[in-house]
């Protein structure tokens, strides 16, 4: 998609605006971008947007270190701009991006549709999923009846895959 302004570039920020009841969109390469001022580093950052202006000190207080080891990026500029530098970035500040999924969403996993032929295996891998974690915590906090309660069905659910298979 080339830039609305330019018509040379490639359009890499996509803006849409509501006037009148009429939805207007506008795709603007880097510079055109910064030439109107949409990239202006002195505007608004979009963690306080989201999170409610003066809320986005948690994801900027430095969690995991304070700098991504792949790409350099840091959680002021997280916090500053609103986007990450590397697919390495989403580990570095995972607890931060967390925070600010929460308070957008309804939780962090995705629910969307499933086909039907799917449905089943995708059940089984939560319930699979859920019953590791359930025996993880349980032997953290060192309840061990409830531990092998797990454990048990977790070897049931295995092994009830494995005949199907």
């Amino acid at each position: 998609m080339q830039c609305d302004v330019c018509k040379k570039k490639p359009a890499t920020i996509f803006l849409t605006q509501i006037i009148g009841g009429k939805v207007q969109k506008v795709n603007l390469c880097e510079p055109c971008s910064k030439e109107k001022g949409v990239a202006d580093p002195t505007g608004f950052a979009l963690t306080d947007l989201l999170l409610g202006v003066g809320s986005s000190d948690e994801v900027a207080s430095p969690v995991g270190g304070n700098k991504c080891p792949a790409c350099g990026f840091s959680q002021a500029e997280l916090k500053k701009t609103g986007r990450l530098g590397c697919s390495e970035c989403y580990e570095t500040f995972a607890e931060a991006l967390e925070s600010l999924l929460r308070g957008m969403h309804k939780g962090l996993e995705h629910h969307g549709k499933i086909p039907a032929r799917a449905f089943q295996a995708h059940q089984r891998e939560v319930q699979l999923r859920d019953l590791r974690k359930g025996l993880e915590d349980a032997v953290a906090e060192e309840n061990y009846e409830a531990a092998a309660d797990l454990r048990d069905q977790l070897k049931q659910l295995e092994l009830g895959l494995e005949q199907e298979r």
